[in-house]
């Protein structure tokens, strides 16, 4: 058996007491942790290789990854070549939006739903942290329903004083992203239900890859078993690395990229991970998750026109 087979044999093994012990709690799906999708990546003499934890069903994305290892120590990286928002056709004032209700059993904080009818004059997303302000410019028109999510959850006060609950680092996972927006996220590596927590529904996916995947893309956390799975929860890419995402086949709504703060997002990453249990699988699996060593509280969140 080779080191990379005993590494596949450990992933699915931690699968399976993880299922075994759900089954026994009752304990709700986790279905917006974007580890799912990738499997599990493990890092063994130097090249990452990657094996699908979560099978799929009808509609299941569930990709299988192949990473590659290019981050610079400390899971940071030099700034890619500069991502734009694309431009579409105009799109017709009688584009609505469906939200349905989230009946996995997930934690949520419910709110309301947002209004059928999407606000297409949306153009930036300020999330203000306690570590500084993230300037998102907005693809409102190839992801008018994503876009209204936001403004209404904004408006809600949904994100404020909520945590980041996710680092993921090249060097653990084979990806390099930021992940939050669960409002009951402790975000310390410690708690098992960080990442299950959303606003009570879902909505379609939009966009898909359609801003790339790269350094400085904001997309959709989303479950890796089924399609059309988006809620609150979302990723900031702060490498290149997350290209192989798209190269394997996962498709992930996008709905803008950083135009300001990516030095923020640095920062926080170069703080460094709490590592959840010390368990390489368990940021992928979806129990828990590896948390920034610098507490990343979310203040406010506002769209503007």
């Amino acid at each position: 058996m080779t080191d990379v087979d005993r590494q596949t044999q450990l992933a699915r093994e931690h699968r399976e007491r993880q299922e075994a012990r759900d089954k026994r709690s009752g304990a709700p799906k986790r279905n917006i942790i974007i580890g799912g999708t990738v499997g599990a990546v493990v890092v063994v003499g130097g090249i990452v290789a990657a094996s699908t934890l979560m099978g799929g069903g009808d509609g299941a994305k569930n990709p299988a990854a192949s990473a590659s290892a290019s981050a610079s120590p400390g899971g940071s990286a030099p700034p890619s070549a500069a991502v734009a928002v694309p431009t579409a056709p105009g799109q017709s004032s009688a584009v609505t939006c469906t939200y349905r209700k989230d009946d996995s059993g997930s934690p949520a904080k419910k709110v309301g739903t947002p209004p059928a009818k999407p606000d297409m004059k949306a153009k930036t997303m300020t999330i203000t942290t306690n570590q500084g302000a993230i300037v998102i410019e907005l693809a409102t028109a190839q992801a008018p329903c994503t876009v209204n999510s936001f403004e209404f959850l904004a408006k809600k006060n949904f994100f404020d004083n909520t945590r980041c609950h996710r680092l993921a680092t090249v060097e653990l996972t084979g990806l390099a992203m930021l992940q939050c927006g669960d409002p009951f996220a402790k975000g310390d590596g410690k708690t098992a239900n960080d990442g299950a927590g959303g606003p009570g529904y879902l909505f379609n996916d939009e966009n898909l890859n359609g801003t790339g995947l790269g350094r400085g893309t904001v997309a959709m956390a989303a479950n890796s078993e089924d399609a059309n799975s988006n809620g609150s929860q979302f990723w900031i890419s702060y490498a290149d690395d997350n290209t192989q995402l798209a190269s394997s086949g996962a498709a992930f709504t996008t709905v803008g990229v950083v135009k300001k703060g990516m030095d923020v997002v640095d920062k926080i990453v170069k703080g460094g991970v709490i590592v959840y249990k010390n368990d390489q699988f368990a940021d992928v699996r979806g129990e828990g998750s590896n948390a920034p060593k610098l507490p990343v509280i979310i203040k406010d969140v506002k769209v503007e026109r």
